[in-house]
């Protein structure tokens, strides 16, 4: 993750921003061309400028969609990774330009506008990706401080099994206690659990009667409060030590396991864009198939 965070990063610097200076060459000549041009109709599509404009735009969209490919390629000598991603960045806010004003200011319910779309609901989703992949793989590895996912796992497994036999010698509601967060602990969840980051963990408290309905547990939140207040409530001086141990032990699982979900919230909002950007991008390659196939067919 921090390879991908310094490649994006690197990529908008890329030699001395080279990709910006061509978007931003393309961007003036595609204006001043628009605004030099005068047609006998309105500016539209079809004129030489339109259909100049639009094949310049097609050849931008398919360069832009080779970035996958060339992402894949680890052994292609095909540029570099960073500059690929450089042009993808640059030459994508560009794409904006040409291809609005090869639209001529026209926009209807036909597969024209479809396309046209498409391509600034990409780009878009582009930009949110350059935020994305510029805060979170650095967070990540911040937060992680060097460790693997399964190693985050492991912490808040360790900690559960030290909690346990911390528990073993107190009376048995402590030990049940734990059990019970340590079996209703959930460290997945759905889509929104884990963009969001909550914890939906639940544990059974000993009640009055022995025992209680499950509560809401978010980050061992009840359980901690559950154990200080058997902790302010003991007199026995041989069983309070080992409750603070307990508590000492809960609370830096809590720790682990807000890092665990922070990392699970980080990852999954970066996937969360692929799965959007991705299948809206080989949506916009189909309707620019049909928008090029219906201009040569009908046009």
């Amino acid at each position: 993750m921090a390879a991908m965070s310094s490649i994006h990063e690197s990529a908008l610097a890329y030699r001395g921003r080279r990709y910006l200076w061509v978007a931003l060459a393309l961007t003036a000549a595609s204006v001043l061309a628009y605004a030099w041009h005068s047609p006998a109709v309105p500016p539209n599509g079809g004129t030489w400028l339109g259909y100049t404009l639009g094949t310049v735009a097609a050849l931008l969209i398919l360069l832009l969609l080779a970035l996958g490919i060339r992402k894949r390629s680890y052994h292609s000598t095909l540029g570099t990774v960073s500059g690929w991603v450089s042009a993808h960045v640059y030459l994508g806010l560009a794409l904006v330009v040409v291809a609005t004003l090869h639209t001529g200011f026209h926009f209807g319910r036909n597969v024209h506008t479809l396309a046209y779309v498409l391509m600034c609901l990409v780009i878009a989703l582009g930009i949110v990706g350059v935020v994305l992949y510029a805060r979170y793989p650095a967070r990540m590895s911040v937060n992680r401080q060097g460790r693997a996912r399964a190693q985050l796992v492991e912490e808040v497994n360790d900690l559960n099994a030290r909690a346990l036999r911390v528990a073993q010698p107190l009376p048995a509601e402590f030990l049940a206690a734990v059990r019970s967060a340590r079996d209703r602990l959930v460290l997945g969840g759905n889509a929104w659990t884990l963009l969001t980051g909550r914890d939906r963990s639940r544990v059974v408290l000993p009640g009055s009667d022995g025992a209680s309905a499950p509560l809401a547990n978010p980050f061992q939140a009840t359980l901690i409060a559950w154990l200080g207040d058997r902790l302010a409530r003991c007199q026995d001086g041989e069983v309070a030590p080992r409750i603070q141990s307990l508590l000492t032990l809960i609370s830096a699982q809590r720790v682990a396991i807000e890092r665990l979900k922070r990392d699970l919230a980080f990852q999954a909002r970066l996937d969360a864009w692929l799965y959007l950007h991705v299948p809206l991008s080989f949506a916009l390659l189909a309707a620019l198939l049909a928008h090029v196939v219906s201009v040569f067919l009908y046009w």
